[in-house]
């Protein structure tokens, strides 16, 4: 049988194959066409148990075969997968499009909206009723036959176009490697980040170190490293993969590696430069199939053309239909808003850090591929402790021990090992159950970095709770990050992974979003977990999950020293804590950027018309609005900025800021009732942010919610404060 179309229990990951997508896609359309056929047809008045729930049910299998496969694209990509992935979108993208734009269908579900029934339904089935509606209007349903073709294949363009940039970004990032055999280029660099770069050369049959682009050796190599060139060389390579630059920073990349290795030292502070022609390496030929540009330019003018087709004057008017926000102005006033305030911080931040650059690390200028090892040093020096140093208390176990600890204290819940066929050994899989034993949900746990898995870290479903007459299928998610893996030995057995205190916050984050999926008490898929939320809510739960990794009494119960397992020691947290806002204004500012950038982008930005003609000349307006720090001329950051390319966040990436409020706001509600008893893990105030935001998912409008949970309207002065700009 093929696993994709195995419904029985969870996904049969060690039994998928490439070669199962095609025949599960084409049956399920094949069955969900013919099921849409005969409730078209059938002459009966709509109503939910013989109309609606059929309809849930089917696309539910849907998603899940479907699900399955994307998720194997994401975590475990090959060449197998990637081509059975890209050979099968078009046919989704087509089924939604003619789904959406079935007048038959839309009658029907409008028919049921005014039937004498609707009322009785309850309001998460109403919900998803007026949801449906609404996206038939989004879909192109009342477009003439012409243009409901043309917005039918903008669609499938515009999904196969943000694949191939997600692709693209992926392959440049894993065709960098920097071979490296003489220590003294790495001094700076921490030894744990040397010990995997080190295997990772062995792994290559090469003497030496091997650094790369992802996260886990990139990071740290740019905050620590004392050559100058080496962070350069990498921070170029960084800023400009899947661009036009990328090859010739592949170039500098090799040319730099023979200079390293043969002890042919470049200048001091100066990166080496290749000859007129630059000799050709064999990535760089291959890295201008990666260039993102082209896509860029086509995705924006292929978005404004459906937002137009729609009746929209920009695709950022499309995009906030079914956000919180209303209007590209109510958020572009948020975020200068927010700008006007955090600007004197970040012009502060910006000039200390200048000064000390001079100062102390003889820098007479300070470049972009200065910032991250400024920072550090100017960190290690205000505060007199370093990521390292805190890192060495964070083991894994210890880590998800005291996560689960937290959950348990506001929610009355329990996490619990399980078991399930996986996608990769490192994988697990674990439960959670409520006070009584009674399983709420499970999930995938995959914590660590692979060349076949893309960056970054998310949640995503594997399955949504629903219930389909008296049996109820229990929400899982996938939990994803990209971690470095446990290196070495610690007496006789493998030394655990050790998590900086941003990685820990990066998995509370996560967990947070996983929470808001596995808790939910709707049973009806449309609105059931983060489901049916606005986008700009969604991450409401997830940033309020990451308040708890600054509380002392969270922080000392899950903390142990590798070597000697004694907990964090106060005087080390009152130093981190000290430290929370350093650079909160260079941080803020710069997610404003990014936030506007999108915004514009998708607003009051033409391609081609009048204005900045390019992507990066509008963001470099922007900068001079907004920023403190300035990229060279080579940095190609939007051919990165997959979040709005490939990722969803398309004139939504203001969602951050915009959530952060509300997350701020509502974990303020733990603060001023700390008591002596239970210190911020209050469990009536868990309870309520349980039943009143997790357990509702998108059954009604994110702001009824926070409002039922806060009683009353969001307020900004709690994210100002975590932020260090306004007094505490």
């Amino acid at each position: 049988m093929n696993p994709l179309l195995d419904f029985s229990g969870l996904p049969r990951y060690a039994s998928i194959k490439p070669e199962h997508v095609a025949p599960a896609v084409d049956t399920l359309l094949s069955e969900n066409r013919a099921l849409i056929e005969r409730l078209i047809a059938d002459p009966s008045p709509p109503e939910w148990t013989g109309f609606a729930e059929p309809i849930e049910e089917a696309h539910d299998r849907l998603a899940r075969a479907w699900g399955a496969a994307g998720h194997l694209h994401a975590v475990d990509d090959n060449p197998a997968i990637r081509e059975a992935y890209n050979l099968n979108q078009p046919k989704l993208i087509q089924y939604h499009t003619e789904l959406a734009q079935n007048l038959r269908l839309y009658e029907k579900y409008k028919a049921l909206r005014a039937s004498a029934g609707y009322a009785s339904l309850s309001a998460a089935q109403r919900r998803i009723v007026e949801n449906e509606l609404r996206d038939f209007r989004l879909g192109g349903a009342e477009l003439p036959a012409e243009q409901k073709a043309r917005f039918g294949e903008l669609q499938e363009e515009l999904a196969q176009l943000g694949t191939r940039f997600s692709e693209n970004l992926l392959d440049s990032t894993n065709a960098f490697a920097l071979h490296l055999t003489d220590e003294k280029e790495l001094a700076g660099v921490p030894a744990d980040v040397l010990e995997s770069a080190r295997r990772a050369a062995e792994a290559d049959g090469r003497a030496g170190w091997k650094l790369t682009l992802h996260a886990p050796c990139y990071v740290p190599v740019t905050q620590y490293a004392h050559s100058r060139v080496l962070r350069e060389t990498l921070y170029r390579a960084h800023v400009t993969r899947a661009s036009d630059e990328f090859g010739h920073a592949l170039t500098l990349a090799r040319e730099y590696e023979r200079q390293a290795n043969a002890n042919l030292q470049p200048p001091p502070h100066h990166a080496p430069q290749p000859g007129p022609a630059g000799p050709a390496v064999p990535d760089s030929n291959a890295a201008a199939d990666w260039d993102n540009t082209p896509l860029i330019n086509r995705m924006l003018k292929l978005r404004n053309e459906a937002a137009r087709l729609l009746g929209y004057a920009s695709f950022a008017e499309l995009s906030l239909v079914p956000k919180m926000a209303q209007k590209p102005q109510e958020v572009l006033d948020f975020l200068n808003g927010l700008a006007e305030k955090a600007l004197p911080f970040a012009r502060k931040d910006y000039e200390e850090l200048q000064e000390f650059a001079h100062n102390e690390l003889g820098l007479a200028e300070l470049s972009a591929c200065d910032l991250a090892y400024a920072s550090e040093m100017l960190r290690l020096k205000r505060y007199k402790f370093s990521d390292q140093e805190v890192k060495a208390y964070f083991p894994e176990p210890k880590v998800l021990e005291g996560m689960f600890r937290v959950v348990q204290g506001i929610y009355g819940i329990r996490v619990e090992p399980d078991a399930a066929e996986t996608w990769h050994p490192d994988v697990r899989f674990l439960r959670i159950t409520d006070g009584s034993g009674e399983m709420l949900g499970r999930f995938y746990l995959d914590m660590y970095a692979r060349e076949t898995k893309r960056g970054g870290a998310w949640m995503d479903e594997a399955l949504t709770r629903r219930r389909h007459g008296g049996a109820l299928q229990t929400p899982v998610a996938y939990l994803i990050c990209n971690f470095s893996r446990p290196v070495g030995q610690q007496n006789g057995k493998p030394r655990p992974a050790l998590f900086t205190h941003d990685e820990v916050l990066t998995l509370f984050h996560e967990f947070g979003h996983g929470l808001h999926h596995l808790l939910t008490r709707i049973d009806y898929a449309g609105v059931s977990g983060i489901r049916g939320v606005e986008w700009d809510a969604v991450e409401l739960p997830s940033q309020f999950m990451e308040n708890f990794c600054w509380e002392w009494e969270v922080l000392r119960h899950m903390s142990a020293h590798v070597d000697t397992g004694e907990p964090l020691p106060r005087a080390l947290f009152d130093k981190m804590v000290a430290a929370k806002n350093f650079q909160s204004g260079m941080h803020t500012v710069r997610q404003i950027e990014y936030s506007l950038f999108d915004m514009h982008l998708h607003h009051d930005f033409n391609p081609g018309g009048p204005g900045p003609r390019t992507p990066l000349a509008l963001l470099e307006e922007i900068r001079k609005r907004v920023a403190v720090a300035f990229p060279p001329a080579y940095n190609r950051f939007p051919n990165n900025f997959g979040h709005i390319f490939a990722g969803g966040y398309s004139a939504g990436y203001y969602s951050y800021k915009w959530a952060e409020v509300l997350s701020a706001d509502a974990y303020s509600m733990f603060e001023e009732q700390r008591g002596a008893s239970h210190g911020v893990l209050d469990p009536e105030i868990g309870a309520r942010f349980r039943s009143e935001i997790l357990a509702v998912g998108g059954s009604r409008p994110a702001m009824e919610s926070f409002r039922a949970f806060r009683g009353r309207e969001p307020r900004i002065d709690a994210l100002l404060r975590h932020n260090g700009m306004i007094p505490a």
